[in-house]
């Protein structure tokens, strides 16, 4: 009776967890570039939005036809003001007037319009004149919101690049470059009054091109790694994504600016580059978006934000034949142009779990084809040190690993062999069940044999 109680007990969490991963996933964007000439409709687009867990899309302009396709979808839509437009946007009111009555007014809220990003690397763009018109330009839009009584339900920012942090690592060391002062300042109070967020594109990818070590690949992808200690919290970082949000995360605390929010409005990995570029690939791509994802449904959080997903849009949608660059710029698309998939992030509501759990069967319905139940075990010969590294690594994703703690049911036997089986098949079941997420540096295997054992009941789930 107590192993059968221990075993519901078991199912019913691991219900519950992956219950989780089917609700909404508002956290989880993309970005829809258009610096090509063959790109699907927008109507064809918006259909492939809404058969995966996107739930929000970032745009660079105010396109009216893709904001029309977006209508009724229930997709939060970004929206940009081009940088060319910021003079005219910050000396005139009527012109931020007449820019929300022109892509605003008339398709909201059928068309889920939540923020409007006003230029695009502003600090970066090296030209002063500019710099200093963003923030009256926002506060001219945030104004004309207002007056379209449309204030407070779609926010002002503007986009900036990591480069705005003079440093970064370790990411409790993180500050903003002093020569942006006090126009980031300016900025700041800006999003803080509104309650925008600070927007930023981390890009793990140029991290990894610029120290490309296979351990850095790791940290990149979210890899099983060593990790890499802050010296100055002592806090252990396992992925380069949640270093580079912290470091803007202290940046901001440490300017007085506790309350405001990030958002991540660029992040990805191109999945094909040129032959002198490093680290372009399939299985990068796949392994980054895919993790990433994982990351974000876990809601673990960052070391400095635990307990929720920082809100992050995928980059991107389609290729961009037109981009110029090396060959990688036209490389990031999740989507190929006949809409079906570069590669499976899962994203895709069909390979969303508990697929068989959301449909009773009835008698008119007929029953589901059996599937395969499957586990993520180690490898054959692994060293002990891999296995502590794969149970670090599992353990500090938000999975329950008190079981293989004293006293837990699953502690005997204390062997990091047995402890590291049970959190990596625990994080492989909670995280989707894809076949990236049964990895760990390619030191796992997907088996068809219950590890189970006595009292000790490994979650399973259908391939």
């Amino acid at each position: 009776m107590a192993n059968l109680l221990s075993t519901l007990a078991l199912f019913i969490i691991f219900f519950f967890q992956l219950s989780h991963f089917s609700m909404s996933e508002s956290f989880i964007g993309i970005n829809y570039g258009q610096v090509a000439d063959n790109l699907p409709s927008p109507e064809a687009t918006a259909k492939l939005l809404q058969s995966t867990s996107i739930e929000k899309v970032r745009l660079y302009g105010a396109d009216p036809a893709i904001i029309k396709a977006l209508a009724n979808t229930g997709i939060g839509i970004m929206v940009g003001v081009a940088n060319g437009d910021i003079p005219a946007m910050a000396n005139d009111p009527n012109f931020a007037k007449n820019w929300v009555s022109t892509n605003v007014s008339p398709f909201y809220p059928a068309s889920k319009i939540i923020h409007i990003n006003i230029g695009n690397e502003v600090l970066l763009s090296g030209d002063r004149n500019l710099m200093t018109q963003l923030l009256p330009a926002m506060q001219n839009l945030e104004n004309a919101l207002n007056s379209a009584s449309l204030g407070g339900k779609i926010k002002v920012s503007t986009v900036h690049s990591m480069a705005v942090l003079r440093q970064s690592d370790p990411p409790s060391s993180g500050c903003f470059d002093p020569s942006f002062g006090d126009l980031l300042k300016g900025l700041l109070e800006f999003n803080d009054a509104t309650g925008s967020p600070f927007v930023i594109n981390p890009y793990p990818f140029f991290a990894y091109e610029s120290d490309p070590r296979p351990e850095t690949l790791a940290f990149c992808l979210f890899q099983p790694n060593s990790g890499r200690v802050d010296s100055g919290t002592k806090i252990k970082y396992t992925n380069m994504f949640d270093a580079q949000v912290d470091a803007v995360r202290s940046a901001l605390d440490a300017m007085g600016f506790k309350g405001v929010e990030i958002l991540v409005a660029e992040t990805g990995w191109p999945y094909k580059g040129d032959n002198n570029e490093i680290g372009p690939s399939v299985d990068n791509a796949k392994a980054y978006n895919g993790n990433l994802i994982a990351h974000l449904r876990s809601m673990v959080g960052t070391p400095l934000m635990p307990g929720k997903s920082v809100d992050t849009y995928l980059f991107a949608l389609y290729d961009e034949d037109l981009k110029p660059g090396p060959g990688s710029e036209r490389a990031f698309g999740l989507f190929k142009l006949d809409l079906t998939m570069n590669y499976d992030a899962g994203l895709s509501k069909t390979s969303q779990t508990p697929s068989t759990l959301k449909t009773p069967v009835t008698p008119t319905t007929p029953a589901p084809k059996a599937k395969k139940t499957s586990w993520c075990v180690p490898k054959a010969g692994l060293s002990d040190a891999q296995l502590q590294t794969n149970l670090d690594y599992a353990c500090s994703h938000g999975i329950d690993c008190s079981p293989i703690q004293p006293g837990g049911a699953c502690f005997e036997p204390n062997t990091v062999a047995a402890h590291a089986t049970y959190a990596m098949n625990l994080l492989y079941q909670t995280a989707g069940r894809n076949p990236w997420n049964c990895d760990f540096s390619q030191t796992a295997t997907i088996s068809s044999n219950n590890p189970s054992y006595n009292e000790c009941q490994y979650p399973g789930g259908e391939e």
